[in-house]
């Protein structure tokens, strides 16, 4: 007696068919699952056994034997309990196999029949409709993720019983159907907002214009100048995603488990703040059985770096490929996956040791040895990789005390939008969706500065000895510059303005 039921595993934060073939025959009873379970996997005979008992079937008191096709891909997680229960079950004739080449089921099942949610639900119904397949049949705690993707029927299950009576017919579940628009305004409005901000204009003009481009940006200053307080309040000035934004980013957020049950869709850009004592396994991804990291939850939102010298070099040094390429690739001895990483790095660190060098007031107790020790904790190659750095210098008390209302975050938003459009139009029928992102033969056709703009690249470039990386930086945030201002042609004050947020470079 055979029976094939479909499922599906998780490779990276996408997911792929899995056919759970079930073979019942004579012989010493026993349940053997082949294809590269993990512990998990095998561990589920167990749980099979149980909640086939208690939801009143019998189990077949045969050799079994269940082998999880493709055979070359590892499988993982409980979510194979409720295909091989089900496989059993047709095996041995107690549902007609008429609907199991229609659907993917996944679940975990408890002892007495229910069944209890999984990972991956939106990446499963996404892999379901690209194969063409009628839906998938999912825990209940699962249908308001899965939902989300349009062209697939999304049954809600809570017990064994369930998926048995309603593949033979005698049971109708309606599909979930969710409510795009409504799963977008739960995001709402960010709480933080700039008008908060007292004093540090030049500080806000900087951050307008790396969130216009998604720039990635260091600020440099004393303790106590708001550098953490400014760059929480830069996702109250990003553009709303995009529909196929937030699918990405829900993606690895349904891969990890993160996705709570009211909120089933990634509807505003992540804001992900690591503290310095992370691994670059955090941070990066990793570990043997290869989980997205830090920067992975950050895809299309912010990573937020706070004291930037304290974080381990090599934890560091392992940003500088998923800063370029914009993905994560992690290779073991039986799979390689690839998960997402297209963020805008937002840093902060303080000019040296005791925080206050070049300080007005304070004065600085560090050697001129300490301060090259700690500023040299960042390399060269990845202080290139940043566009813009700039000066976060202590607010004084004239700016403290001030009633008046700063700029808000919804004025702010509004201009980087209408540059965020010009850059939609700009590279359409691309994948690149900023200036950031911008190719060289991109930089080359949409990045030419007029006469005077070149002259003074040049001499800024022979002058301060500015790298190739260096120089397409300034390019790329001079072109993010013209278009907040609405202007075709990168002129020389666009230019200047570039170079005045490259402040490291201006001390070499």
């Amino acid at each position: 007696m055979l029976a094939k039921v479909l499922a599906s595993a998780l490779l990276g934060i996408d997911a792929i068919l899995v056919d759970v073939e079930v073979d019942i025959t004579q012989g010493l009873p026993q349940l053997a699952t082949v294809g590269l379970p993990d512990g998990a996997v095998k561990e589920s005979k167990d749980r099979v056994k149980a909640a086939l008992k208690n939801s009143g079937y019998d189990f077949p008191n045969r050799k079994i034997t269940v082998n999880l096709a493709p055979a070359d891909v590892k499988k993982e997680g409980a979510s194979f309990d409720l295909p091989i229960s089900i496989g059993i079950l047709a095996a041995i004739g107690v549902i007609k196999e008429e609907q199991l080449q229609r659907y993917i089921l996944l679940g975990e099942l408890s002892l007495d029949g229910g069944v209890k949610p999984v990972r991956g639900c939106l990446s499963v119904a996404v892999a379901a409709r690209e194969a063409g397949l009628a839906g998938i049949i999912i825990p209940a705690e699962n249908v308001c993720e899965g939902g989300v993707v349009e062209g697939v029927e999304v049954i809600g299950v809570t017990e064994l019983s369930q998926v048995v009576e309603f593949l033979n017919g005698n049971l109708v579940i309606p599909p979930y159907r969710a409510d795009i628009e409504a799963l977008f305004s739960q995001g709402g409005e960010a709480g933080d907002d700039f008008s908060e901000v007292k004093g540090q204009e030049h500080a806000k003009r900087a951050l307008e214009v790396a969130a216009a481009g998604s720039h990635n940006l260091l600020m440099i200053g004393p303790p106590g100048s708001g550098k953490t307080m400014l760059a929480r309040r830069i996702p109250s000035i990003l553009p709303p995603m995009l529909f196929e934004e937030a699918i990405e980013t829900t993606k690895v957020y349904s891969v990890m488990g993160l996705l709570e049950r009211e909120h089933a869709l990634i509807s505003t850009r992540p804001f992900r703040s690591p503290h310095h004592t992370i691994s670059d396994v955090g941070l990066i991804g990793g570990s043997n059985t290869p989980k997205p990291g830090e920067v992975s939850l950050s895809h299309n939102g912010v990573l937020f770096l706070d004291e930037l010298p304290e974080f381990k070099q090599h934890v560091l040094e392992v940003l500088r490929q998923p800063m370029e390429d914009g993905r994560v690739t992690i290779s073991r001895a039986l799979s390689s996956v690839t998960y997402p990483s297209r963020i805008m790095l937002v840093a902060a660190m303080n000019p040296c040791p005791c925080g206050y060098l070049s300080d007005p007031v304070h004065q600085c107790s560090c050697t001129p040895l300490m301060i090259h020790r700690y500023r040299s904790r960042v390399s060269g190659p990845l202080l290139d990789r940043i566009d813009i750095h700039i000066e976060v210098p202590a607010v004084k008390y004239r700016d403290l005390a001030d009633r008046g209302e700063s700029e808000s975050s919804a004025a702010i938003s509004s201009r980087v939008a209408q540059s965020r459009e010009v850059q939609k139009d700009r590279f359409k029928g691309t994948k690149v969706r900023s200036n950031a992102q911008m190719t060289a033969r991109m930089i080359r056709k949409f990045c030419e500065p007029d006469e005077a703009g070149s002259r003074m690249l040049e001499v800024v470039t022979d002058r301060l000895g500015l790298s190739a990386r260096s120089y397409t930086r300034i390019l790329k945030v001079a072109r993010t510059i013209a278009d907040l201002e609405g202007s075709e042609t990168i002129c020389e004050h666009h230019i200047s303005e570039a170079i005045q947020y490259r402040s490291l470079d201006r001390k070499t």
